[in-house]
């Protein structure tokens, strides 16, 4: 019997070595016979060069580093219909070069297996293209992991107080006092109960300490500070707005505690950082737990010079899995100058531009805020409501105008770079689409690949607008289920009218609009194929019951393209990935199921059992760090993306809603 080989990390060479495993239950693989008889596996665990590489190179052989053979396949690709699967008894070639050689029937592929080829059976399951995050801030996600977190969940005033005085025990007790900052990320802007309850740093004053204390919220556009944290930052009732924010103040004018949006970095700009060397670790933690979930490819949506560096230290130590498109973060003082903005970008790309792994041309701009109540910064085209059907004379804030946003997207699509906006409310939406227009008359461009995250809320109007301008709309439909933000948080202050163009996918879809995928991690815990199940059912693992499925439940073909060749299409990358085609890069998982014929609830549970970049394998789940990082992954598939009670900190289920719209 053979040993069985490890596979090559993601810093070995592009291609795919030899692998194995003993156990009934694990991955049937052939290893490298006449390596293994040479070498044995200790030896090829040290090598910098796989013995496939090695043996290829000495003999000029043209037979496949790696076949995946007895798969479903789903390719991605459009056959003029909307099934894009091959299979059963499918496989696919993986070249030395990391690209995909062949597709086909496992007979019509043997000819690809050599000596020296590593052989998968995929067992029935699917095979498809890696997952695309067209959305996502993965080191934040780092960051984050270095504190402690309320996850997203609802609680009481007391329970809220129990929950950060265990939190300020950890953290230090009486040693910490009075200056060490307590800061916790993942707190609930909506999940103050009753629902409706205005957090005030009053509150957070009530705990028995001195020290500065912050929450931070999962949203990333809401930030709760305690009396200590204001003073520090020098925040008082004649501190001004800064541009982009807003410091929320009572009634009696002083601030609440509450800030919103770019006046979080008021009191952030205090917090001491983590060390470098934390946080390298914590992100390359992260990235690994991102390649266990099967994502291949990212476009970071908040970057600047600080997180660039951190790519450059992860490049630089072999720790950077996936391939990273990363949107240069422009703020709405910067929104007005385009020149100056352009020179700004260019400057990043010039530095930064030899980083592995890294393709520039994008960059980023937030339109609105956030539409929930309290919080209620998305920019609306109909002011919000109070909660009992009267208007308010609130529509919400509007960072950056359509003019602006039109010459700026002008100026960026000619020099070649692409816009992602931020547009979460109706009037967000409609504002990025009008900039979008006003660019295309004036740059004569007809393809710039410019995108619109997140679209809470479209008018109907503007739905065939997505296809007419070339808009891809990219979605986070995990969050279009029945839960306390959709229902409770936001039925009664926009209407039922409105709330039925949440999330309108399908109608989108119909639209003509090219639709992407993004899971803005770490806004929610990293969940892929809840997310993918939760666009197809609307309601997820999660959520109290089905939000609108009728009318914007997407098919599984589309939820699946979305997911992969969508996002190569928004981030210009369709001709490198997102389809299983003869010439592709090999950017693939092998799942535990065949996602395209399981019940649909069955999505929510996948696990990903090998993910490969490039023909490189990121991701093994019957290695050892492979086992432990599936387990981290498992973990966060079977906790909600929004807890809505407070035992959701402690791992209990959340209490179910009652509501009845969808």
């Amino acid at each position: 019997m053979t040993t069985p080989l490890p596979l090559p990390r993601h810093g070995s060479p592009a291609a795919v070595s030899a692998s194995g495993s003993a156990s009934a239950s694990a991955l049937s693989r052939r290893g490298l016979i006449a390596a293994a008889g040479a070498a044995g596996a200790v030896g090829l665990l040290g090598a910098t060069a796989s013995p496939a590489v090695a043996a290829a190179g000495s003999s000029g052989r043209a037979s496949a580093a790696l076949v995946l053979h007895n798969a479903r396949v789903f390719t991605g690709v459009e056959r003029g219909g909307p099934d894009a699967t091959d299979g059963p008894g499918r496989s696919v070639a993986v070249g030395r070069d990391g690209r995909i050689l062949a597709v086909g029937p496992d007979a019509a592929l043997r000819r690809y297996v050599g000596r020296d080829t590593e052989t998968v059976d995929a067992r029935g399951n699917t095979v498809m293209s890696g997952i695309h995050d067209g959305h996502v801030h993965p080191l934040g996600a780092g960051d984050r992991s270095l504190r402690p977190s309320l996850e997203g969940a609802e609680t009481t005033e007391a329970e809220l107080r129990a929950i950060l005085g265990g939190f300020l025990a950890d953290s230090g007790g009486a040693g910490a006092e009075p200056d060490r900052w307590l800061v916790v990320e993942d707190w609930n802007p909506v999940g103050l109960l009753p629902i409706g309850t205005p957090p005030h740093h009053r509150m957070l004053d009530e705990l028995a300490t001195r020290r500065p204390v912050i929450l931070v919220g999962g949203d990333g556009h809401n930030l709760w500070a305690n009396r200590r944290a204001l003073d520090i930052a020098g925040i008082t009732a004649t501190t001004p707005d800064p541009v982009g924010g807003r410091i929320v103040k009572g009634t009696d004018g002083l601030p609440t505690g509450v800030l919103k949006d770019d006046a979080q970095d008021l009191v952030k700009r205090h917090v001491p950082e983590p060390s470098r060397a934390e946080l390298v670790a914590a992100c390359a933690a992260v990235l690994e737990l991102a390649a266990a979930s099967g994502v291949t490819t990212m476009m970071d949506a908040l970057v600047g010079r600080h997180e660039l560096s951190l790519y450059q230290e992860l490049a630089g130590a072999g720790r950077l899995p996936q391939r990273i498109v990363p949107a240069i973060r422009l703020d709405a003082a910067q929104a007005k100058d385009p020149e100056a903005a352009l020179a700004y970008a260019r400057g990043l790309r010039r530095e930064f531009e030899g980083v592995p792994g890294l393709r520039f041309g994008m960059v980023k701009v937030f339109l609105d805020g956030v539409i929930e109540h309290p919080a209620q910064t998305a920019a609306l085209l109909e002011p919000y409501l109070d909660g009992a059907g009267k208007p308010t004379e609130n529509r919400g804030e509007l960072y950056t105008s359509a003019t602006d946003y039109g010459r700026l997207t002008a100026a960026f699509n000619s020099a070649g770079w692409q816009m992602h906006a931020h547009g979460l409310g109706d009037r967000a939406v409609r504002t990025a689409l009008d900039g979008n227009a006003y660019a295309r008359r004036a740059t004569g461009s007809r393809d710039p690949r410019n995108a619109v995250a997140h679209l809470q809320l479209v008018d109907p109007a503007d739905l065939r607008r997505f296809a007419q301008l070339g808009v891809a709309a990219c979605m986070q439909l995990q969050w279009a289920a029945r839960d306390t933000w959709t229902m409770e948080a936001l039925l009664p202050y926009i209407g039922p009218r409105r709330h039925r163009w949440m999330y309108p996918a399908r109608s989108l879809e119909r639209a003509g609009a090219r639709l992407a995928g993004g899971s803005d991690w770490p806004v929610d815990a990293l969940q892929v194929w809840n997310q993918l199940r939760t666009a197809i059912d609307r309601q997820g693992a999660h959520g109290s019951g089905p939000l609108y499925r009728e009318l914007e439940g997407l098919g599984r073909s589309s939820v699946l393209r979305m997911h992969t060749a969508g996002t190569a299409w928004q981030l210009r990358q369709e001709g490198l990935t997102g389809t299983v085609e003869q010439g592709r890069a090999a950017d693939l998982v092998l799942l535990d199921r065949d996602v395209t014929r399981c019940p649909v609830a069955d999505i929510s549970g996948t696990e990903v059992r090998l993910t490969l970049v490039g023909g490189r394998v990121v991701h093994d789940a019957d290695s050892a760090a492979g086992r432990a990082t599936s387990a981290r992954a498992a973990g966060r598939a079977a906790s909600g993306p929004r807890p809505v009670s407070a035992a959701a900190v402690h791992g209990g289920r959340h209490r179910a809603c009652g509501c009845t719209a969808g």
